[in-house]
């Protein structure tokens, strides 16, 4: 394991791959819209202007969540939202590009 790993910094794969393994739950926070135009199978859509308002929900799963949008960027804020309110949760930036990893 190298040095940007043990601090959280390595590749996204392994990361990805670990929270897959506890049984992540990948939601897209992108709206409905876009959601409908293409997404990752089995993912849940709750668009990051509405997702402080499902926090309990989302703790009621008991699982990590895997944000994810169309770039990266709305799909960070959401990790941040996230883990402010005690939810294990990773960016896994843009729908298209987090697929090719699962």
């Amino acid at each position: 394991m190298g040095l940007l790993s043990m601090l959280g910094l390595g590749g996204k794969s392994e990361s990805i791959s670990e929270f897959m393994a506890k049984g992540a739950i990948i939601v897209d926070v992108r709206t409905p819209g876009e959601y409908q135009g293409g997404h990752i199978k089995g993912s849940k859509n709750i668009p990051l202007n509405v997702l402080s308002e499902k926090i309990e929900e989302i703790k009621k799963w008991g699982k990590p969540v895997i944000a994810c949008c169309a770039s990266g960027m709305r799909s960070a804020q959401a990790t941040s939202i996230l883990k402010n309110n005690a939810v294990d949760a990773m960016n896994g930036g843009g729908w298209s590009s987090l697929q090719n990893k699962l």
